[in-house]
């Protein structure tokens, strides 16, 4: 913990909005200037990015360099509610570019506030997973594989 946050927060919330606000920023910029079109490839592509460059090189790195040679060269993974966490980033996505779909691929407040919900509703299922206070995997994630 640091300064007394749970690292569930820290992950969940001040590290995601820390690498995210450049991005908005910058997709408010473009926007601005006309270029909506670009903004929401943006923030899209920047999130691509981040699940595709930014989750693996780190965990590659550290099994290739610093696990190099040892018997168990695997990264730990502190969660047990991972699947269904990754079930529901799957889910998310998919109802992304469902919204983006039915809103004509054109930037709107309707859109803006069911991107709000759909973060907020991630955000509130996962630290309650995290946290405990609710426990779908051990009944559903078993079942997945």
């Amino acid at each position: 913990t640091a300064i007394g946050i749970p690292p569930t927060i820290m992950g969940l919330t001040l590290l995601a909005g820390g690498t995210s606000i450049p991005d908005a920023m910058s997709s408010i910029a473009v926007a601005k200037r006309g270029k909506g079109d670009m903004a929401v490839s943006s923030s899209l592509g920047s999130n691509v990015f981040d699940i595709l460059m930014g989750l693996p090189l780190p965990w590659f790195l550290y099994t290739a360099i610093v696990q190099f040679g040892k018997e168990d060269n695997t990264v730990p993974i502190y969660s047990s509610n991972i699947t269904i966490l990754i079930l529901t980033l799957f889910i998310m996505v998919s109802l992304v570019i469902t919204l983006v779909h039915w809103s004509s691929w054109k930037l709107t407040v309707n859109l803006g506030w069911a991107m709000m919900a759909l973060y907020f509703i991630f955000v509130a299922q996962s630290l309650l997973l995290e946290f405990n206070a609710v426990e779908i995997c051990p009944t559903v994630c078993p079942s997945l594989f």
